[in-house]
């Protein structure tokens, strides 16, 4: 495996300039998806909560029509990818409890 000498090599680009861009920006993808990772956890925390009111009240742990909710949701806001998203959400979301 080759290990980049320059910045160019780390980023893709072909000047000085368009690497510090690159790189500051990568800096900044990095930040939001540490953010976007805790929020991901938080709503799995809450979900969880929901799920065990649910079930303590008697209740099914999957409630099939909010799901469908946060599907158009998601659809809704980012198009066919947000649909996979959102499936990927709760997926991560369901029997946490």
């Amino acid at each position: 495996m080759t290990v980049p000498t320059t910045t160019g090599d780390v980023t893709g680009a072909r000047t000085p300039e368009a690497a510090e861009v690159i790189t500051g920006a990568r800096e900044r993808i990095d930040a939001l998806d540490d953010r976007i990772i805790g929020l991901i956890q938080e709503r799995v925390a809450v979900s969880a909560v929901i799920q065990e009111a649910r079930i303590t009240s008697g209740g099914r742990r999957v409630n099939l029509s909010r799901e469908m909710e946060v599907l158009g949701h998601y659809r809704d806001a980012l198009g066919k990818p947000g649909t996979a998203l959102a499936m990927t959400l709760l997926e991560l979301c369901r029997g946490r409890i």
